[in-house]
């Protein structure tokens, strides 16, 4: 029986940057487009291959790709097969008449990312002067043009203590979601890890206050990214609240795990990790990853379609079997619900199906 088709395939469309973002999972930092990034026409193709394999959700990022001059033909020609896309941008680049095309090219959504309260929080982050003011300005080119734009957050000691500013920053801004990502070491973010990862108690921290801030800002879409423990933190939020006789309404990550997500699949999660199980993705050589996070190789659409890798790769086949992790996320009785980060558990351990580094949780099944 097949195994069911991705709900979203994220593509590196290019690996030129108009930035030096200090946590960015590539190693060098390329200022210009490369000779490896797909062409329009393997572009093309891709997408029709991504048509037969489901229709998922096409998440064109980077790299930077604003930086491809031929980035909305290909998304609209995305568009135009079926697909609904979404463009991961820095906003930089951005300006009214450039909102306006990303608009007219059928993009659905539009994420920027804000790695900080303020300018100098995000600028330092960013590796660029300005980036803040340009990112802002960018996002309200594209909220006047009438798109919905999401705020997309990495996590770290840096701006750890600002989450109550961010969210502000996102309702001022007036965000349709604001989207917590976890630092991952890998890439660059590998040699600043022991400088800016946060400790497991902090990730716990994040997960709790977002729990509270879901229930407290219904119309906001809250996800947090790289951190599948929040399944297993709202479990057992909501059995406490039971417990205490406390009855509030089902946070919205419930509805996105049941499928049910009024906002469809541009904000949809089933589980906790979905690295290689729910999203996959392509980097601009054509190299397939379980995610962007995971730098182990599954297939090339170069050499293979797209659904043949998907349905048939080793890798994602282990990715997909609860009962390979090992470590305490192997004992865990909520491994089918959160089965840790896969990407940091490579990052730190080079094993993709050991335990989660960064979870406090001791689980009850564990004798050892």
């Amino acid at each position: 029986m097949p195994y069911p088709p991705p709900r979203l395939v994220f593509w590196e469309t290019t690996a030129g940057c108009n930035l030096r973002c200090i946590h960015c999972r590539r190693i060098t930092v390329a200022e210009q487009l490369t000779p490896h990034d797909l062409t329009a026409a393997e572009a093309f193709g891709l997408i029709d291959q991504l048509v037969r394999a489901g229709s998922p959700v096409l998440v064109l990022s980077g790299g930077e790709p604003l930086m491809r001059p031929d980035i909305l033909t290909i998304a609209r020609y995305a568009s135009r097969a079926g697909l609904p896309v979404a463009l991961a941008t820095n906003g930089t680049m951005i300006d009214d008449t450039l909102a306006a095309a990303i608009r007219d090219s059928g993009i659905k959504r539009v994420s920027i990312s804000f790695d900080g309260a303020d300018a100098a929080t995000h600028d330092w982050f960013r590796g660029l002067p300005g980036s803040f003011e340009a990112a802002r300005h960018g996002f309200e080119a594209l909220r006047a043009a009438g798109l919905p734009v999401q705020i997309n957050a990495t996590i770290a000691r840096h701006n750890q203590a600002q989450l109550d500013a961010i969210l502000r920053l996102a309702k001022d801004l007036g965000a349709v979601a604001l989207h917590l990502f976890l630092l991952v070491p890998v890439g660059c973010g590998v040699e600043i890890a022991d400088e800016q990862m946060i400790s497991a108690a902090d990730y716990e921290h994040v997960l709790n206050w977002l729990y509270d801030t879901e229930q407290a800002e219904p119309s906001l879409q809250l996800k947090a990214t790289c951190a599948p423990h929040y399944f297993r933190v709202m479990r057992q939020r909501r059995a406490e609240e039971n417990r205490q006789g406390i009855r509030r309404g089902l946070p919205a990550s419930h509805a996105r795990q049941v499928g049910g997500h009024p906002h469809g699949q541009m904000h949809a999660a089933t589980k906790g990790c979905l690295a290689g199980t729910g999203v996959c993705f392509i980097s601009h050589r054509g190299q397939v990853f379980p995610c962007g996070y995971l730098p182990v190789e599954a297939g090339n659409i170069r050499a293979q379609p797209f659904d043949d890798i998907w349905q048939n790769s080793p890798l994602f086949a282990e990715l997909r079997d609860p009962g390979l992790l090992s470590g305490k996320c192997g004992v865990c009785q909520f491994k089918a619900l959160c089965s840790g980060c896969r990407a940091r558990a490579y990052g730190l351990t080079g094993d993709y199906l050991a335990e989660e580094p960064f979870c406090v949780y001791q689980p009850e099944a564990r004798t050892t």
